[in-house]
């Protein structure tokens, strides 16, 4: 009997508990991230498969810029639960 191929990503009923695939999908680059997958199955060389890396690696620093933006602007806004000083 032949074991699955290591690169075999494709999407199973138990992709929905996977925190990793859980955490791509929050950030908007999930089909990007199937893609890499993918190609990866196919070619078995991520030489081959440049061009979808390159393409999954800018959403993901998109999405972290936009995160860390996001996240300065909470920082700096003023609360409503500080108490004024003494």
């Amino acid at each position: 009997m032949a074991s699955p191929s290591p690169h075999d990503r494709s999407r199973k009923d138990d992709d929905e508990d996977d925190p990793v695939e859980q955490m791509i999908s929050r950030t908007g680059c999930a089909e990007l991230h199937y893609a890499v997958q993918e190609c990866m199955a196919e070619h078995q060389d991520w030489r081959m498969c440049k061009s979808q890396v390159q393409t999954f690696k800018d959403c993901m620093m998109n999405f972290q810029i936009a995160r860390k933006e996001q996240l300065m602007k909470q920082r700096h806004q003023p609360t409503s639960t500080q108490s004024a000083p003494s």
